[in-house]
């Protein structure tokens, strides 16, 4: 039976109106420090609400510290204190009220954190000696490049207190009103830089083989879903490939789509509802031929070789496109990105194209 975007979509007791969900993009725009640190603002209201009139059946927060130390940059949203529950629950109610389904991404962003803006001086690293810069952590004290500052190697009751941390975050999404938490294992930041070869050079139990690598990830699995309701979805975001292996480089080893279909197993085993596929962000180097559709194959590899629900990304622009990935069995959803941006309402749109419904607003009755 062919799966279309416009049908809903089921993972425990939630249920999704369709398929096209919006992934975390970050927005840089909250309060850089003082007590409204990490608060959403007008911006992300108006952001994200915009997405849901336009009938996005689901919709991931950008990037969401767990503490202060963890955001990408000091303009990051947080979930480390009540003020900012106060103020997500605003985006939550509104984006129920338009029958979407709000998410949260929980972040840590280890070795790639205190860096300026992606719009200011191509974000930049921000050295703990300027204004709000910090000394980022991470698994091994290795930098990112050698821009960036060198991070502290976290030790083994440095990484507990992060586990914890997580676990916190997640009761404090709850509490927000979001429906589903997703912790971001990708794209270079601190959960993927422990899974990743690349990144980890420990010798400890967190390191060394696929066992010690993967230990914090699934760690922090157990620390959301032992606070999160048994009847609401955890999803898990990784990048399926650093793109080391697949385009040998000066002999580095990386993670590999072999080791995220192997991860996928244990990540179900724990508790994790859907697999959210990407790709890359552990090295600044790596060649990634991108293209419509690129990161879809590691998706489907995943719903292949697993029984877990995956969700694809990845230049993913049109109706016919996005709609052929489900028809063909590749994914169980779409995650449409930069479109979005561009077109709030992209969802209507492709409703229109495809020939199905989507429901709008009762004041856009007449549209």
């Amino acid at each position: 039976m062919s799966t279309s975007l416009f049908d809903p979509f089921t993972l425990r007791s939630l249920t999704v109106p369709n398929r096209i969900w919006m992934p975390a993009m970050c927005q840089y725009s909250a309060v850089p420090d003082g007590d409204a640190a990490g608060v959403p603002t007008d911006w992300h209201f108006a952001h994200l609400a915009a997405r849901a009139a336009g009938g996005t059946g689901l919709i991931i927060t950008e990037a969401t510290a767990v503490s202060p130390e963890g955001r990408i940059t000091p303009y990051d949203l947080g979930i480390w204190n009540d003020e900012q529950v106060a103020a997500f629950r605003r985006i939550t109610d509104f984006l129920k009220s338009q029958g979407t389904v709000p998410a949260i991404q929980l972040a840590h962003a280890g070795r790639k954190g205190s860096t300026e803006r992606t719009w200011v001086d191509r974000g930049r690293p921000v050295t703990p000696g300027e204004e709000h810069g910090w000394t980022p952590v991470g698994p091994s004290a290795e930098a990112f490049s050698p821009a960036h500052t060198t991070p502290d190697e976290l030790t083994e009751e440095q990484i507990g207190t992060i586990v914890r941390q997580f676990a916190d975050a997640a009761r404090r999404a709850l509490d927000a009103g979001f429906q589903v938490a997703e912790i971001h294992g990708a794209h270079g930041y601190l959960v993927h830089e422990f899974l990743s070869p690349a990144a980890n050079h420990r010798t400890d139990g967190y390191g060394g083989s696929f066992e010690g690598r993967v230990r914090f990830a699934l760690e922090v699995v157990d620390a959301v879903r032992s606070v999160w309701p048994e009847d609401l979805p955890v999803f898990f975001r990784i990048s399926a490939t650093d793109w080391i292996t697949e385009n040998p480089q000066d002999g580095r080893e990386g993670w590999t789509s072999q080791d995220t279909v192997r991860l996928a197993k244990e990540l179900q085993a724990h508790g994790v509802d859907l697999l959210d596929v990407s790709t890359g962000g552990i090295v600044p180097d790596a060649r990634i031929e991108a293209g419509p559709g690129f990161q879809v194959p590691f998706a489907e590899a995943v719903r292949r070789g697993t029984d877990l629900p995956v969700a694809a990304v990845g230049l993913i622009t049109d109706p016919a496109q996005a709609q052929a990935i489900l028809t063909e069995g590749r994914a169980d959803a779409v995650l449409i990105g930069r479109e979005l941006l561009r077109n709030p309402y992209w969802a209507r749109h492709a409703a229109a194209t495809l020939d199905a419904k989507v429901p709008a607003p009762a004041p856009y009755h007449l549209a």
